[in-house]
């Protein structure tokens, strides 16, 4: 999109575009507008004066994010409203396309193609919603921007089909003719629980290499300061930082970036998503200790103290319902959920009798969270035997349930009512044909720890061992390429496990089940684990509720949304405090 030429004059100019490098007789197209659907990038080396710059940041639409990008003064174009714009704390960072080498290696697991936008819109508009990011209309992708200066690739898992991972690309010489024949890469997006190594270096690479093709000279990006690992990745690919900035407008999107200190930085990610959805009502926050999540929220007088998504209308009565898993198990049993055999672990005869009914046991500490001391799946009496010993280390009680196969679903209930549901599936690996078992795990805790801020790895344990020892191997065997197997049996992210979204389809007498959970243990939030064959058929069994579920894990369902809701009615719009019914202790009406 273009923008007519104001007058100034010809000196001026010269001069403004030398700054920006360019050279008489190699001029772009002026005032240039890319729109990308998320927002439009604005390329502030085209204007030719401030004013017209300013006017189109002013014309950004709702729910967008407008970037004006290749600021070489950002004092200049903030001092025009600084009450409006602000500087976005990124590095430009740019690649030379005409000196850079090539990948010789292949993707191992997924390939890197076209997006198909029929067919992957939704899929990659889930990716954005992960990443934070806003999102684009389905039917926008297909237009690939006026001049077809847009260019999307996917990445997308041999085995399942899943799409685990775009970019987008702007041809600059198209959108306006860019004499340094340029382009940029923009919405690096990789899902969080894939598997997979290198997803992310391989669509830069794969859109360097389509950029060089089309004859570019250079490939810019932008990214937050603070991104290490991006940062590191771009670094080590060849990507060289450029002193020149963006500006953006203050809105609610961007908001975290311009409103100063951030109290949640340095707590966790379960923390962190509720203290930004407070801020962003306007609910003041105190953090008391960070380091254990601890904070506080107040609004109109009303002040309570939080941990986490455990909070002070939690009763210490459910907490230790809660705490306790053998009296959670009777608690739920006596209001009709269905829940595993259980027996005591120091009743040798009673553990060998459900052993021989079931053919297969799970041991775990009587009190304790985050899956320490768990052992699942053991068939033998001498395994059972060291997972007892192990998870006496945890707990002076142990207890010893019949093994169910099937798949970990996690409901979050908040307020009595179902707000997300997800599948947990244990820490995988899958061979490369190169490097050993114990590589591929550490390299694996590493990138789970870092895509969940240092919340979920995989320990290199006795029952880390033990898993793999099932599966066929020792820890210093290297699998063939494309070999997959799990390297523990419970499925907790905090030991690498992974979470997959199935709130749109999950079984009704699931959510009836789990709200059952909810009003028996008489909690406002909490996290029910259901062993099931299928999220979309009735069938469960009960395991545990956690009273202090990870809301993090659930993105981009809304979460912290509706746990704010719950605690700050009055902070919610007219329009929904008029459809919301607070809940009370001892209130049996029907959850849904």
């Amino acid at each position: 999109m273009r923008r007519p030429r104001h007058g100034r004059s010809q000196a001026r100019l010269e001069r403004a575009h030398r700054q920006h490098h360019y050279v008489e007789g190699e001029r772009p197209e002026p005032n240039a507008i890319v729109d990308c659907g998320w927002g439009r990038l604005l390329f502030a080396n085209t204007f030719d004066d401030v004013e017209t710059l300013v006017s189109e940041i002013h014309a950004e639409g709702p729910e967008q994010r407008d970037i004006a990008i290749y600021v070489s003064d950002p004092h200049v174009l903030i001092g025009t409203a600084p009450a409006e714009l602000f500087l976005d704390p990124s590095h430009t960072y740019r690649l030379n396309l005409t000196t850079w080498r090539g990948w010789d290696r292949k993707p191992s697991g997924f390939f890197v193609r076209r997006m198909i936008p029929e067919n992957d819109a939704e899929a990659v508009n889930r990716l954005y919603a992960l990443s934070n990011m806003v999102q684009v209309r389905p039917d926008f992708f297909e237009t690939r921007g006026e001049r077809r200066e847009l260019v999307y690739f996917v990445a997308e898992d041999e085995e399942t089909g899943a799409v685990i991972g775009t970019v987008t690309g702007v041809d600059h010489v198209r959108a306006f003719d860019d004499p340094q024949k340029g382009s940029s890469l923009w919405c690096l997006a990789v899902d969080p629980q894939v598997g997979h190594a290198a997803v992310g270096e391989a669509l830069v690479r794969w859109l360097a290499e389509h950029f060089i093709a089309r004859g570019a000279s250079c490939m810019d990006l932008s990214v937050l300061h603070d991104n290490e690992g991006a940062i590191a990745l771009y670094e080590k690919l060849g990507f060289a930082r450029l002193p020149l900035f963006s500006v953006k407008r203050r809105n609610v999107i961007n908001e975290r970036l311009f409103v100063g200190h951030d109290p949640a930085k340095d707590m966790n990610p379960y923390a962190r998503i509720i203290i930004n959805e407070a801020r962003r009502r306007g609910i003041g926050v105190d953090v008391l200790d960070a380091a254990g999540g601890l904070f506080q929220l107040s609004s109109g007088g009303r002040v309570i103290k939080c941990r986490e998504s455990l909070s002070e209308l939690t009763s210490a009565v459910a907490l230790s319902i809660c705490d306790d898993k053998a009296l959670t198990r009777r608690i739920v049993e006596s209001a009709g959920v269905s829940v595993p055999e259980q027996v005591e672990a120091d009743d040798a005869d009673a553990v060998k009798a459900l052993l021989d009914r079931h053919g297969s046991l799970v041991v775990k500490p009587a009190r304790g969270e985050q899956g320490r001391g768990v052992a699942v799946d053991l068939d033998t009496m001498e395994s059972i035997a060291s997972a007892i010993e192990i998870a006496s280390a945890h707990s002076g009680r142990v207890l010893v349930e019949s093994y169910h196969k099937g798949d970990d679903l996690r409901l979050i209930v908040i307020g009595y009512k179902l707000v997300a549901a997800a599948i947990r599936r244990p820490a995988e690996i899958v061979g490369n044909g190169r490097d050993s078992v114990q590589t591929l795990i550490e390299r694996q805790s590493r990138r789970r720890s870092a895509a969940t801020g240092g919340e979920s790895t995989i320990p290199l344990d006795a029952e880390t061992k033990r898993c793999v020892a099932r599966a066929g191997y020792k820890l210093t065997d290297v699998p063939e390429e494309g070999a997959a197997f799990s390297v523990r049996k419970a499925a907790n992210l905090h030991t690498g496990g992974t979470i997959h979204d199935v709130t749109a389809i999950v079984h009704p007498r699931l959510v009836e089940a789990a709200i059952t959970v909810a009003r028996a243990v008489d909690i406002p939030v909490v996290g029910v684990d259901f062993i099931v064959g299928s999220p979309t058929e009735p069938d469960y069994v009960f395991i545990e509720a956690n009273e202090r579920p990870g809301l993090a894990n659930h993105e981009p369902q809304p979460t912290a949304e509706r746990f704010i809701d719950l605690l700050f009615p009055m902070s919610m719009p007219a329009a929904a405090r008029d459809s919301f019914s607070h809940p009370r202790r001892n209130d049996v009406s029907p959850g849904h």
